[in-house]
């Protein structure tokens, strides 16, 4: 086996694995960041519902007092507005939602589903948590969650929640007296949960890995390019030229000086293989005579 191809095999196995580990880590590194990414969109959304409530609660409720003592303005309540907002919002965007899931709501439309109940089982087994972040399959694809617990620390918000006697007769007339009672302060009722989609960001991420991959490969098969050029004009034509001058000489045949001008090996290695030359010119005479 010749030494070119062997330097050549030696080097396609470092390229393979030094572009597999290269690959593994950039999509890592990619896959990560895209989860970031998603997750900061996620936590975008949290926000601008919370914000929603907050103006609800501070600035809606107020004004239509008056009115909730004739009849029930779901309008009023922080969650049903965050809800509404956001629902117009996936309209134009439906694989994002946005949901207050709640184990005994007063909306039914509010009931947990059962992933979003074992969401809220984990806020109620681990009180401490603030936030947890999930993955889910959907029909579009995989979707990225962010889930906050709900719990009430105001106890003036329970007036409406302990029981159907002493909440607002309009709320009982319109839905019902069987839901959205008994809770309790600072109990886990239920979870915000905001889902966005991967698909998009993910197909971003392998995208750009295919481009990683392809400056990585185009970088090495240059650098293997410029190394093979290297090892023929510096090593393997100069031992060639060497080898077949040392053929004649031992075939007892004329062979001309060869001449290097490099200080490396390879100039070390003619000059005495010139030194041996003469010798052995020199010892041939003197056999002669």
């Amino acid at each position: 086996m010749k030494l070119l191809l062997k330097f050549n095999l030696i080097f396609l196995l470092v390229f393979l694995i030094g572009l597999a580990g290269s690959s593994l880590v950039a999509r890592d590194l990619l896959q990560r960041a895209a989860k970031e990414e998603v997750a900061d969109r996620a936590r975008l959304l949290m926000e601008k519902a919370n914000a929603v409530s907050t103006y609800t609660a501070s600035q809606i409720k107020p004004l239509l007092e008056t009115q909730m003592k004739y009849t029930f303005l779901p309008q009023s309540v922080p969650a049903y507005s965050s809800a509404e907002v956001l629902a117009a919002m996936q309209k134009a965007y439906p694989e994002y939602s946005f949901k207050s899931a709640m184990l005994n709501p007063t909306n039914p439309r509010d009931k947990a589903v059962a992933w979003e109940e074992d969401v809220v089982s984990q806020f109620r087994s681990s009180p401490e948590m603030k936030e947890f972040i999930g993955e889910r399959e959907t029909p579009t694809g995989t979707a990225l969650y962010i889930a906050r617990p709900i719990r009430i620390s105001n106890p003036a918000c329970l007036s409406c929640h302990t029981s159907p006697d002493m909440a607002p007769q309009t709320l009982v007339e319109r839905y019902g007296p069987s839901n959205g009672f008994g809770w309790k302060l600072n109990e886990t009722l239920g979870a915000q949960v905001v889902s966005v989609p991967m698909k998009v960001p993910m197909q971003r991420a392998n995208q750009a890995l295919m481009v990683v991959v392809g400056v990585l490969a185009a970088v090495f098969l240059l650098i293997g390019a410029a190394l093979n050029f290297m090892l023929w004009k510096l090593v393997i034509q100069p031992v060639s030229q060497l080898s077949a001058l040392a053929d004649k000489v031992s075939l007892g045949e004329e062979a001309p000086e060869f001449v290097v001008k490099s200080k490396d090996e390879i100039g070390v290695l003619a000059e005495s293989f010139g030194r041996m030359r003469k010798s052995l010119a020199h010892a041939m005479k003197m056999l002669d005579a």
